[in-house]
C-alpha cells in the first residue's frame, strides 16, 4: 500500500489544461441528463406545517451535463448528448452549457418537457431530491451519431445514464461504440438507490456490460455494490477504480497487469453549504487530469495521480463558487 500524500494547499483555480493547441486537449463526450434543478435551501430546519425563510433557486442540473460543464471550464474539449424538450428551460439550459465551451448534442423530445429535479439542501449541505426526468430519459440508441464519439479520448456515463429506458439502452449503445472506436469509457455509479433498485447482482452485471476503463463511486456506493470490507473488488469490474470521499480526498484502485495499486489523494476541507455537483466536478477534473498525463507519457500511476489531484482541486473550485441561476427569460 502507497502512502497518501499530504494535504494539498488551497488552490485559487485549477491549472488550465495544456492550451498550446486546441486539438492537443483530451476530448470527453458524456451522454445524459441535461434538467432543471429546483434548489430548496431553508436557513434552518424545516417545521411541519409551517414555512421558513430560506432561498429558490433555478440552476443548470443533471449529473452529465454538470460534468461536461466542467471539462469545458478546465479546458477539455467536451461534448455532451442529451435530450431535452421543446420548451423555455431546454432553450436555456442548452444556452448555458454552451456558455462553458461545451458542444450540446441535444435530441429535442416533442410531447414531453424538460427533466426537472427537486433538491432539498439542508442546513448542514446534506441532500435530498424529487426527480422528474421529463425528455431527459427519451434519448434512444438510434439518436446516436458514430460522429459524435469519432476521434475522442473518453466517454463518462453517469449510471443513470444505463438505468431507465429508452435513455439506458443509448447509454450502453453509446459504450459499445466508443470501444468499437477505441474511445476509453468511465462510469460513476451516482446514486445507490436507483442503481441497486433490481437487486446487487443486476447492478454488477449492468457494469459489467458497461465495461468502463474507469469507475467512479463514494464510499457508500462501493460498500452498498461490492461490501465495505471488499472495495477491492471495484477492480473485478475496471482495470482503475476511484472512490470519492469528499473532505477526505479520494482513493484511486488499480491493476495494471498482475500489480494492483492502491493510494489515496487528500485534499484539504472546505465548508459548504450546498454539495451538489461536486461529485460530478471531481469527474470531470480526473478525467481531463488522467487523459493529459497519459498522452504526456507518464507512468500508469503517475497519470492516475495526476487525475486524483486535478480531481480534488476542480471538486474544491466547484464549492468554493457555487453555480449561477438559470436564466429562463
Amino acid at each position: 500500500m502507497l502512502a497518501a500524500m499530504p494535504d494539498l494547499p488551497t488552490p485559487r483555480r485549477v491549472p488550465a489544461l495544456n492550451r498550446r493547441s486546441r486539438a492537443a486537449c483530451p476530448a470527453v463526450v458524456v451522454l445524459g441528463d441535461l434538467v432543471v434543478d429546483v434548489v430548496l435551501a431553508p436557513d434552518r430546519d424545516l417545521e411541519r406545517g409551517t414555512d421558513v425563510t430560506g432561498r429558490v433557486m433555478l440552476r443548470q442540473g443533471g449529473s452529465a451535463a454538470s460534468t461536461a460543464r466542467w471539462l469545458g471550464r478546465i479546458g477539455a474539449r467536451s461534448s455532451l448528448i442529451c435530450a431535452i424538450g421543446r420548451d423555455a428551460s431546454g432553450r436555456a439550459l442548452v444556452a448555458a452549457v454552451t456558455g462553458d465551451g461545451v458542444t450540446v448534442r441535444a435530441v429535442r423530445v416533442a410531447g414531453a418537457r424538460t427533466g426537472r429535479i427537486g433538491v432539498l439542501v439542508e442546513p448542514g449541505g446534506e441532500r435530498s431530491f424529487v426527480t422528474e426526468r421529463g425528455a431527459a430519459l427519451r434519448l434512444r440508441p438510434e439518436d446516436l451519431r458514430p460522429a459524435w464519439l469519432a476521434g475522442a479520448d473518453a466517454l463518462h456515463l453517469p449510471a443513470y445514464s444505463l438505468l431507465d429506458q429508452p435513455l439506458g439502452k443509448a447509454g450502453m449503445a453509446a459504450a459499445v461504440l466508443a470501444h468499437q472506436l477505441g474511445v476509453l469509457v468511465s462510469v460513476d455509479l451516482s446514486s445507490s438507490a436507483p442503481l441497486l433498485a433490481r437487486g446487487r447482482q443486476t447492478a454488477l452485471s449492468l457494469i459489467l456490460s458497461a465495461a468502463p476503463d474507469v469507475l467512479f463511486a463514494t464510499k457508500a456506493e462501493s460498500r452498498a455494490l461490492v461490501g465495505g470490507k471488499h472495495e477491492d473488488q471495484l477492480l473485478d469490474l475496471s482495470p482503475v477504480a476511484v472512490i470519492k470521499r469528499g473532505r477526505k480526498g479520494a482513493v484511486v484502485l488499480a491493476r495494471d497487469g498482475r500489480t494492483r495499486l492502491r493510494f489515496e489523494v487528500a485534499t484539504r476541507p472546505i465548508d459548504a453549504a450546498d454539495t451538489t455537483g461536486a461529485g460530478d466536478a471531481f469527474d470531470a477534473g480526473f478525467l481531463a487530469g488522467w487523459l493529459e498525463a497519459r498522452r504526456k507519457g507518464l507512468s500508469f500511476e503517475a497519470a492516475l495521480r495526476h487525475g486524483a489531484v486535478t480531481g480534488n482541486r476542480t471538486a474544491h473550485r466547484h464549492l468554493s463558487s457555487p453555480p449561477g441561476e438559470l436564466v429562463l427569460g
